[in-house]
């Protein structure tokens, strides 16, 4: 069972930048991909970004990029997201994910990951 932490949201300002953290509690497996989902009060929850161990290949919704990244450590434990030029679309919680590598059309699909963080509040003010 594989425990998710999130760490690094807060109050930012139109245009500026936070980066959130998520740490693994256990080394996961090579197959593994781990992400980023987020949900907007009366919103559903949407994918945000994703990238796989093997390979490192990244997938971002279109409505971050260019303005968030992701990237992992080589430990195979954490995951960041840095997120720059924030919008007030932006506000919303932010959840980790992770699991053995979704299939390319399911990498957006919330159901395709069963380990979940608590999730990490991200507000953006006008």
């Amino acid at each position: 069972q594989v425990q998710l932490e999130e760490s690094g949201g807060g109050l930012v300002q139109t245009g500026g930048s936070l980066k959130l953290s998520c740490a693994a509690s256990q080394r996961t497996v090579s197959n593994f991909a781990m992400g980023w989902f987020r949900q907007a009060p009366g919103k559903e929850r949407e994918f945000v970004a994703a990238i796989r161990w093997i390979g490192g290949t990244t997938y971002y919704a279109d409505s971050v990029k260019g303005r968030f990244v992701i990237s992992r450590d080589n430990t195979r434990t954490a995951v960041s997201l840095q997120m720059n030029s924030l919008k007030p679309d932006d506000t919303a919680v932010y959840y980790c994910v992770a699991d053995r590598s979704p299939i390319t059309s399911n990498i957006q699909n919330r159901r395709a990951y069963n380990y979940w963080g608590q999730g990490t509040q991200v507000t953006v003010s006008s």
